[in-house]
């Protein structure tokens, strides 16, 4: 899936540059609950692919459990999308994590009561899945509320460097620890984890939790609100919500050629991450040696690269722009998954896999932006899960396929393939990406027509 120190510079062709507006506390309420949802989720997506070890060593098993966690999107993808658009989305992060917490509960009692199934895993990660639908739309959706336009790619920055830091430094690890004292503690844990977002989402201020509203003319003389860090117009209580409807979402991307394409562009190379990624825990456990407690160290060190991609994606992007970052991005996906998968023993394939990791974070930030900032807010939750719904929605089949591959063959294999098949894509997708971005008016600090 998200530096601080802002140096100010001089030159004699550009003037100082003025201290970046903070992000304000609406947007650290938001950070905060995303924060707290990622530590829970750390610990049940380590801890489940463990536990299904124990009752099989079947890649096409394993990469199942991967590919039910991206199914929802595919089913619930547009119908998430107009929820979000549709209620008040502080009650809609509360219920998705409620949800996926009863779920954490549920399979841990299964585990200690000794009637766990590789079938109750299935049905519990599917669950998660559409709750992280329902989630994760949602606080996108919020995000171009609590923080101004020009903060959109800090903001997103600052969102994915959390979900790293927590996933892959302290959750991943955890996890793998509290799974060799016991197989249910990981579950345990994560269900308590998700109360605290479902507290802070409540919290968040009405102007971001509610969806886009249609209001006539501001009043002049009517003092403007102030929240996260930007100046919101007033809007009368009785305003109506927009009633726009699915259709008029999908014709909006429809009618986007460069939103069109851009899906279609990322549903391959997403693919091909889902392809390699199937059998990954079965890689490192089976042909690296990796013990089973010390998987979640593994991940730590491919989250260096995580993290650091998200740290400097802002930056990358207010020097070089959104297009080149992420034809740079792509380029860096796909080598460092054939180096993983070339690679001979666990320290040379987890600094690849780290480059890997680390390009994918560069590309998430302005891609996340670009959204954020060219989509019709009224839009935004609906044309959102289409995206993400014709996107990720086709993962599981790559997903199933990469599991079949590495059963049939060798767990090397896809990583090879996959990264071979990125780097043609960013190569072919070269002008999309950055003529296509700066056409499109998305580069950051575009205005849009």
């Amino acid at each position: 899936m998200r530096g601080r120190a802002v140096l100010a510079a001089t030159s004699s062709e550009h003037p100082a540059r003025k201290p970046k507006t903070p992000l304000g506390r609406d947007f650290a309420k938001l950070w905060s609950a995303a924060t707290f949802s990622n530590l829970a989720d750390g610990l049940g997506r380590t801890a489940v692919p463990l536990i299904a070890t124990t009752l099989t060593r079947d890649p096409l098993a394993i990469s199942a459990i991967a590919a039910l966690a991206f199914l929802p999107w595919l089913i619930f993808g547009l119908p998430a999308g107009m929820i979000v658009d549709r209620f008040d989305r502080r009650w809609i992060m509360a219920i998705a994590n409620t949800l996926r917490g009863a779920t954490a509960l549920a399979l841990a009692i299964l585990t200690v009561t000794g009637t766990l199934s590789i079938w109750s895993l299935f049905a519990g990660t599917l669950v998660f899945g559409l709750g992280e639908t329902l989630f994760d739309n949602a606080t996108n959706a919020v995000i171009p509320g609590v923080v101004e336009r020009a903060q959109l790619d800090r903001a997103n920055g600052r969102m994915q460097a959390a979900q790293v830091t927590i996933d892959m430094f302290i959750a991943q690890p955890i996890a793998g620890v509290l799974f060799a004292v016991s197989l249910a503690l990981p579950l345990w844990i994560g269900s308590i984890g998700y109360l605290v977002p479902i507290v802070l989402a409540l919290l968040l201020p009405l102007s971001a939790a509610r969806p886009f509203r249609a209001a006539p003319a501001p009043d002049p003389d009517a003092p403007a609100v102030v929240a996260g860090g930007m100046t919101a117009e007033p809007v009368p209580a009785g305003a109506a919500l927009h009633t726009t409807t699915a259709r008029e979402a999908i014709s909006y991307l429809w009618g986007h050629r460069y939103l069109r394409l851009m899906v279609l562009f990322v549903a391959l190379v997403g693919s091909c991450l889902s392809f390699a990624q199937a059998a990954t825990i079965l890689y490192f456990l089976d042909d690296l040696d990796v013990p089973e407690w010390a998987i979640g160290f593994v991940t730590a060190g491919v989250g260096i690269g995580a993290l650091a991609g998200s740290l400097v994606a802002s930056r990358f992007v207010d020097r070089f722009g959104r297009g080149r970052v992420m034809f740079a991005a792509n380029l860096g996906a796909g080598v460092g998954l054939a180096l993983t998968g070339l690679a001979p023993e666990v320290y040379s394939a987890v600094a690849a896999y780290s480059l890997s990791a680390f390009s994918i974070s560069l590309w998430n930030v302005p891609w996340g932006a670009l959204r954020q900032q060219i989509v019709p807010p009224k839009l935004f939750g609906r044309v959102l899960g289409i995206i993400r719904m014709l996107t990720w929605g086709v993962f599981p089949i790559a997903t199933l396929l990469g599991g079949w591959v590495s059963s049939e063959t060798t767990l090397r294999l896809p990583f090879v393939l996959a990264g071979a098949i990125t780097v043609l894509a960013a190569l072919a997708g070269a002008r999309l990406l950055i003529t296509g971005t700066r056409r499109a008016g998305a580069e950051a600090g575009a205005t849009k027509d």
